[in-house]
């Protein structure tokens, strides 16, 4: 799914315009950047939290020449999937709620 499909789904499901979602969805990716440059955490319960890590500076090898290279350290985004999408994506159903205890009865009257 890329962008324009994923606002075609959104603006059906929430029956706004695809203008309106557009601009929604745009909002919500600069949000998302601005955050994760001020090195922000964004979290949305039950679809996941991104984050930014360190990767450490490391040695590699070009492939072409076989010659060992710097790898310099950098700045990465994360993505830790939350419970409720990685069990949507698994197919597990979420738990039914237990059901409630029906109240006592009122004592009979002998």
């Amino acid at each position: 799914m890329n962008k324009a499909e994923l606002i075609d789904a959104v603006a059906a499901k929430t029956g706004s315009s695809k203008a309106k979602t557009a601009e929604m969805l745009d909002g919500l990716m600069a949000s998302v950047k601005e955050a994760l440059a001020k090195q922000d955490a964004v979290q949305l319960i039950g679809f996941g939290t991104f984050a930014v890590t360190e990767r450490a500076a490391r040695e590699g090898r070009n492939p072409a020449t076989g010659k060992t290279i710097k790898i310099p350290a950098k700045k990465v985004v994360k993505f830790k999937v939350g419970k409720a999408l990685s069990d949507a994506v698994a197919g597990v159903k979420a738990a039914a709620k237990p059901a409630a205890k029906p109240a006592a009865k009122p004592a009979k009257k002998k």
